[in-house]
């Protein structure tokens, strides 16, 4: 057990940011890593021109790395933002215009996973109102989803980092896995477990992922404090990813760590385990 038995990729929206998004495709590769993940790379728009998306298919495939994670259309991420799918207006006709642009490109690359971030609470809004909004606007991209093969992950945050938002429990979280499944009937909705967001949230990491690692679509980790890579804070990541590969978890470990040099902070990973299995 231990890393080396994880099936690791590369969060390219917060390591290797020094670098353009095309080229931090082959600066993972060049790390030894084989998979990557993206939040919506696109901040500005949710339907980018259809060259902006095939450069960075082209910039995937050149690298030799596969997308194995993908955002839809969040808002301003990194920033004050943390999603679109619960805010009424203006960022939920964004994210629905998203939804078959992020679901076709995912297809195109081979992405299985798409991650819908639910958003902030709205002052003056009712949050029934927004929490109604979201369910429709879930329902919208797990079909698109499903459409293409793909699963949903609906993610808890931490309310240190992100007040606002709504998510802040792994409970809360399945709730609305939960909704989504009930209203599509498709089955597609699954946990996006983050070990740092529920480790800031003061929960039981370790009951989380016996009661939810079979409801896990994806995992994604940082130390904490200060969201640095595995071995720079207090977390046991390792014997924690272990209890999730005892639960049944298989699938893609994101590294969504800070670091100022994002090519030296793999040092607690040897260089033969980082390629994608």
């Amino acid at each position: 057990m231990g890393y080396p038995d994880q099936r690791f990729d590369v969060n390219l929206s917060i390591l290797f940011t020094e670098l353009p998004l095309l080229e931090r495709p082959a600066a993972a590769a060049a790390a030894g890593f084989t998979a990557v993940e993206l939040w919506w790379p696109w901040i500005d728009t949710p339907t980018p021109e259809q060259g902006e998306l095939d450069a960075l298919k082209q910039a995937l495939d050149d690298a030799g790395t596969r997308l194995v994670g993908l955002n839809f259309y969040a808002g301003r991420l990194p920033g004050p933002d943390r999603g679109a799918v619960s805010v009424p207006g203006e960022e939920s006709d964004r994210f629905r215009a998203n939804i078959d642009v992020a679901a076709d490109f995912a297809a195109s690359v081979g992405c299985t996973a798409l991650n819908a971030l639910y958003g902030n609470r709205v002052e003056g809004v009712d949050p029934a109102v927004q929490d109604e909004l979201a369910l429709e606007n879930l329902v919208l991209a797990a079909r698109a989803a499903h459409r293409v093969g793909a699963i949903l992950l609906i993610e808890t945050l931490n309310q240190p980092e992100s007040p606002l938002y709504p998510l802040v429990s792994a409970p809360a979280a399945i709730e609305i896995v939960d909704r989504v499944n009930a209203a599509t009937g498709l089955g597609n909705a699954r946990f996006l477990l983050d070990l740092y967001h529920l480790a800031m949230n003061g929960e039981d990491v370790g009951d989380v992922i016996a009661r939810y690692a079979d409801r896990t679509g994806h995992v994604q980790i940082a130390d904490m404090p200060g969201r640095g890579a595995p071995g720079t804070g207090e977390l046991p990541l390792e014997r924690l990813l272990d209890e999730l590969r005892k639960a049944g978890y298989d699938g893609y470990v994101g590294l969504e760590y800070k670091a100022a040099d994002a090519a030296a902070s793999f040092g607690w990973l040897p260089v033969e385990a980082r390629a994608a299995r």
